[in-house]
């Protein structure tokens, strides 16, 4: 596989107390860093999973990688091609991010159509005559209803407002989704069918997705590689069967024996009791004493 997305040495410092009081001092400014040179190559086709504690950097990682996060240093490839701080728009549509909470991202005074018409009009994705069609088709893509897009995002189950996220970033024909916790608010049912999607979505479309997860064994199901992030640095990156495995650093063995596990007893078939016990053993009447 071609590599289609780089990340080399992306920092991210956000500041931790006065810039001005630490210049009088003369201290550098005190920050701390989210990302700390983190290097990191995506293969086109493919779904690289992002795991680690609260904290890691996974999500700031993710936002780096859409354009979200101011690079104190490093830089984002495109096909071999540098990633500005301020994107073009073409290089805007091309990763897309579907964020946790479907909720918050949503313009609530906005119907599901208003949304998804209003960025394929922006963008001039389609002509202005096809833009209520192409929004019926990726309602149809994300298996909803048409009629849900004169619907408000309150009206909707979580499973359909992140269904509806999903059709919001695909409406720019993205080559990379970056997925940011995208089924943890969601019930294990419906997480089932939403990484379904996504993976019907690969296939269908050749996206290259990057899903970043607190869930071990869902990452262990749908990614092709994994990365594992400690302290903003990534720690580990390997194939997924070989990390699972076989951990090679101390901080992922510790993080999958962190994971719960369920064991199923099999205890045989129940015995059953003898012939005098179930002759003895009857229902008292409704109302009679039990005992």
């Amino acid at each position: 596989m071609t590599v289609l997305v780089e990340a080399a040495g992306l920092t991210v410092a956000y500041r931790t107390g006065s810039a001005l009081l630490a210049r009088l001092r003369g201290r550098p400014a005190p920050e701390v860093r989210a990302l700390d040179g983190v290097d990191l190559s995506i293969e086109r086709g493919s779904i690289v999973g992002v795991v680690g504690e609260s904290g890691c950097g996974k999500s700031t990682l993710a936002r780096a990688l859409v354009g979200l996060a101011p690079l104190a240093r490093g830089e984002v490839l495109f096909e071999g091609e540098r990633m500005g701080r301020r994107r073009t728009r073409e290089q805007t549509r091309r990763v897309q991010m579907v964020f946790q909470d479907p909720s918050a991202s949503l313009d609530p005074s906005m119907t599901v159509g208003q949304t998804l018409c209003e960025l394929l009009r922006v963008h001039r994705m389609v002509p202005s005559d096809a833009v209520a069609a192409r929004a019926e088709d990726l309602m149809r893509r994300v298996e909803l209803p048409p009629a849900l897009l004169s619907a408000r995002p309150r009206r909707l189950s979580g499973g359909q407002r992140q269904r509806v996220g999903i059709a919001r970033a695909l409406a720019l024909e993205p080559d990379v989704l970056v997925a940011d916790e995208s089924v943890a608010a969601l019930d294990v049912s419906v997480q089932a069918a939403i990484l379904n999607l996504l993976q019907q979505l690969r296939v269908d479309l050749g996206l290259t997705i990057v899903f970043i997860s607190h869930d071990l064994a869902v990452v262990r199901h749908l990614c092709d590689r994994v990365v594992v992030m400690n302290g903003g640095r990534i720690v580990e990156d390997r194939p997924v069967g070989e990390l699972f495995d076989d951990p090679r650093h101390p901080y992922t063995a510790t993080l999958l024996a962190a994971a719960p596990r369920f064991a199923v007893l099999d205890r045989g078939p129940e015995p059953m009791p003898p012939a005098a016990s179930m002759q003895s053993a009857r229902i008292p009447r409704e109302g009679a004493p039990i005992g």
